[in-house]
């Protein structure tokens, strides 16, 4: 599996638990990627559930590694 395939496969578990998840990629290298994910706070532990042991698989299977990072879109910003 290539990693874009990895990638798209991971926004369709996300997409499927949050439809309001709104998602940004950052490719790192050939094997290892970042999801960022801003979702409702109520969709928070959902999309971790539900990404957790595929990245896992991935990982150990394919060798890709997945990252998912999940952010509550609606928290206000940190401030510095």
């Amino acid at each position: 599996m290539s990693l874009d395939e990895a990638i798209a496969q991971m926004q369709a578990r996300i997409t499927a638990v949050s439809a309001g998840a709104q998602m940004k990629v950052v490719k790192m290298s050939e094997e290892e990627a970042r999801l960022t994910v801003l979702a409702p706070a109520g969709d928070m532990n959902t999309i971790k559930d539900a990404t957790f042991m595929p990245a896992m698989n991935l990982l150990n299977e394919e060798g890709l590694d997945v990252q998912v990072q999940v952010y509550d879109k609606d928290a206000p910003p940190l401030s510095a």
